[in-house]
């Protein structure tokens, strides 16, 4: 039974009026602070579990560039080189290799498994002698002695946007806060002029790919919504409502924003809603992305030399050439975390025809931002990360008899990516797969290993740092994670 009088509503509507307004009053000091802190320097760091300023320890590097791959690149056909394939092309790949693995629905019922060759050439370069497919990657090629590869990375997830999710969050189902949306939330902004998270997407030139790039990619989950990640259009203003409406002057506007904040303001101290704090702190982003973004996105005093190194494509606004050149512009200006993705790499039946095209999108602007980094001397603080959400299958998807257009499947059993930049080592492979390229052998690294290295090169012990919510304790690394110790530098 309540102890509400029930024979009198209006006492009982009186109690509850009541009770909300202490709600809101009670976070008066709380939304004061938030807000002041949105309308002054934002640059702070979060606190720890135990209450300590981020970072733990000193940082190896500054910011984070993760160069997402959509779709997946073929392991097998770029980096893991397996001569093993090429003896066996169009055999059955041998069942304990297998093992009852689970594959997508695509190849799930398949029995027959022939053996694809690479439709590559390998080649070892560099000092380091790293195998990779020199014809498709020629200028990743040229910086192998620059890259730090995982060759035996694994994960859950045999689909798309859970296995995207879970690399980006932590988590394979939507909800939870991105990687750079924890790193904003625990360590902070270096600018004031632009945010501290951004987000770039952009396709394949054939448009074969009809991945969609959903917005939890970047989102905030359950932290404040001022840390999830801007997105950068590829098209118009980079951002919507850049330009000012016509006959609004950026004195008027500035004026606008000073009366809004007053309201929101005395908003905030009524409710203690935090999200009002965020509200505030957009607009004031917006205002001063006014004048910083025209200036960031101007090419015209990058050398000429700089922009080829890029490839033909960097002018075209949202190609992934023009993101690689708008990443180390962002890198320079103070952004933690940059975040690319490139659809395409999802090569069911047309491996033969599209990774070329894909290789060619992102082979040379992936190098010269490693190589444009270095010569600036950004390349030491900051973590370049190349690859996608698994790898492909090292046998056929249907049979090679019954196509003459070639493709592999999802495969997550292992896959590689390569990193670059401060803290990890160059011209060094770490772990393997088995002479298939079908599982991690030596040194598996899984999701929640990789985070919590990323974590760590940015002075932060991911058993440390966490986020109430509902209850419980979260992180980004959920109840796992260790250190890939071998590969720091």
């Amino acid at each position: 039974m309540s102890t509400h009088d029930i024979a009198n509503p209006q006492k009982d509507h009186a109690i509850a009026m009541t009770r909300r307004q202490l709600l809101g009053r009670a976070g008066i000091g709380l939304g004061s602070v938030a807000l002041g802190s949105l309308l002054g320097d934002d640059a702070g760091a979060a606190p720890d579990s135990d209450g300590f300023t981020l970072p733990h320890f000193p940082a190896k590097v500054k910011r984070i560039i993760y160069l997402f791959q959509n779709g997946a690149p073929s392991h097998v056909d770029l980096f893991d080189y397996k001569p093993k394939l090429q003896d066996m092309h169009g055999t059955q790949i041998p069942d304990e290799v297998v093992g009852g693995k689970r594959f997508s629905t695509m190849t799930g019922g398949q029995t027959a498994r022939p053996c694809l060759a690479p439709i590559t050439q390998f080649a070892q370069r560099g000092e380091s002698g790293t195998w990779i497919a020199e014809d498709f990657l020629p200028r990743t090629a040229e910086i192998v002695d620059r890259l730090c590869f995982v060759k035996s990375m694994h994960t859950t997830q045999v689909n798309h946007a859970p296995a995207i999710t879970f690399f980006l969050t932590g988590a394979e189902m939507a909800g939870r806060p991105s990687m750079g949306a924890w790193l904003t939330y625990g360590l902070g902004s270096e600018t004031q002029e632009l945010p501290a998270f951004v987000v770039m997407t952009s396709r394949d030139k054939e448009a074969s790919c009809g991945q969609i790039f959903y917005d939890f990619y970047w989102g905030s989950g359950f932290l404040p919504s001022k840390y999830q990640g801007v997105k950068f259009r590829g098209s118009g203003d980079p951002v919507l409502y850049l330009s000012n409406p016509t006959g609004i002057s950026r004195e008027m506007r500035r004026g606008l924003l000073d009366d809004l904040a007053q309201l929101n303001g005395l908003a905030a101290e009524r409710t203690g809603d935090p999200e009002i704090a965020t509200r505030v702190a957009q607009y004031e982003m917006a205002y001063k992305m006014q004048a910083s973004v025209p200036e960031l996105t101007d090419f015209s005093k990058e050398p000429q030399h700089i922009l080829d190194m890029y490839g033909p494509d960097v002018q075209r606004k949202g190609s992934y050439a023009y993101n690689c050149l708008m990443a180390r512009r962002l890198a320079e200006r103070g952004v933690r975390f940059i975040q690319l993705m490139h659809a395409g790499w999802d090569q069911h039946r047309n491996l033969n025809t599209q990774l070329k095209i894909q290789c060619t999108d992102t082979d040379a602007p992936s190098a010269a931002l490693v190589k444009d980094l270095e010569q600036r001397g950004l390349l030491d603080d900051t973590l370049i990360i190349w690859g996608g959400e698994f790898g492909r299958t090292p046998f056929l998807q249907g049979a090679i008899s019954e196509t003459k257009t070639w493709g592999r499947d999802h495969h997550p059993y292992v896959f590689s990516l390569w990193m670059a930049g401060g803290g990890v080592k160059p011209g060094f492979s770490y772990g393997a797969s088995d002479d298939f390229g079908h599982n991690a052998v030596i040194d598996p690294v899984h999701v929640h290993d990789l985070q919590a290295t990323i974590l760590h090169l940015l002075g932060i012990d991911h058993e440390r740092f966490t986020y109430r919510f509902q209850g419980r304790d979260f992180r980004l690394t959920d109840v796992h994670g260790r250190l890939i110790k071998p590969i720091l530098a």
